[in-house]
């Protein structure tokens, strides 16, 4: 066997090293998070693998709700006070360019089909359709009042919006765009999310306290209710509001508001398994990729809780909070 001089250790010991490092920014770089702070009209940028803000991103006023374009380049942000939604490049996460949004703009969600953003525009009573290649808006669907919460099934043919001041689910056939059933849900409906296989939506309403389930393939009708009770927390401070399920259907987790807990449902029983302690005024959530890792947007105590979700759920813990903008809203898991 010949011999090695240092020459060639060193550069053996490079190309592994090399060889390494170019293995590695894939995982770490595959995933961020992305969270609006309301009042610092800023994106923090969590990195997934150190769990620290990486980055600040400044956007217009109010920023609220995130959503991804369909290739992944670019993050939609909803911009209250700007009317407007802000692009960002997510290579050089810059914004690089706005889209006129309507009024009050708070929820977004993209079609997984074509261009087009759904937005709630609270004040005017209707969903914006916009086409983001385009750069124009396609159309508009009359709603309740107040509409907030937006849901859009996994094969893009439903759209639930959700009427504050009404209380309603309404939803829309994505083909006719157009609101064919209207149903009654809890007090001031906040949020929805459609189960992996779209046969079901879930409805959070924020001043009921409950989440009601949706049949979304024969009757459209509300077919299940979920109660929650923290004890030692008033009834009025559990609020039901940001939602996120796992792609396997075993568990669903719902913010609760100034309750500052997660709760944790089993998503075929609906039983209530355990409730999370987490930061001040929980709103909204983000499972990564994997999903073994949730982050809770905490609004009052400015900060992300991540919670370890491997496992069953008596090994759920939170293991780390990060401190973020004021009022973090929203966040998003780049996929």
């Amino acid at each position: 066997m010949p011999f090695l001089g240092t020459t060639t250790i060193k550069r053996t010991a490079s190309s592994a090293t090399l060889a390494v490092f170019l293995l590695l920014p894939t995982a770490v770089l595959a995933e961020r998070i992305f969270v609006s702070n309301e009042k610092d009209n800023t994106v923090s940028v969590i990195d997934g693998e150190t769990l620290e803000v990486v980055e600040i991103i400044n956007v217009g006023r109010r920023p609220r709700a995130m959503a991804f374009s369909n290739d992944g380049s670019e993050l939609f942000v909803a911009v209250g006070d700007d009317e407007a939604i802000d692009m960002i490049d997510l290579e050089t996460l810059k914004v690089v360019r706005s889209l006129a949004s309507g009024e009050d703009p708070e929820v977004i969600r993209v079609d997984p089909n074509q261009p087009y953003i759904y937005v709630s525009n609270e004040d005017d009573n209707i969903v914006s359709v916009l086409d983001y290649q385009q750069r124009r808006r396609a159309t508009q669907i009359p709603v309740g009042v107040e509409p907030e919460g937006l849901g859009v099934s996994p094969d893009g043919k439903w759209l639930i919006a959700t009427s504050e001041t009404s209380n309603m689910a309404h939803i829309i056939d994505l083909e006719s765009m157009e609101a064919v059933y209207h149903r009654l849900v809890g007090a001031r409906p906040r949020h929805v999310e459609f189960t992996e296989d779209g046969s079901k939506a879930w409805v959070s309403a924020e001043i009921a306290g409950k989440v009601a389930i949706i049949d979304m393939q024969d009757t459209f009708d509300v077919v299940h209710s979920i109660d929650f009770e923290v004890q030692g927390v008033p009834k009025e401070a559990v609020q039901a509001v940001g939602m996120q399920l796992t792609s396997d259907g075993r568990y669903a987790f719902v913010a609760l508001g100034p309750s500052n807990r997660v709760a944790v449902v089993d998503q075929q029983s609906y039983e209530v398994l355990d409730y999370l302690l987490v930061g001040q005024r929980v709103w909204h959530l983000a499972l990564n990729a994997d999903e073994s890792r949730l982050f809770t947007t905490n609004g009052v105590s400015g900060d992300v809780t991540v919670i370890d979700v491997e496992g069953d759920v008596d090994d759920f813990k939170a293991i780390r909070s990060i401190s973020v903008g004021r009022f973090p809203w929203g966040a998003i898991v780049e996929p």
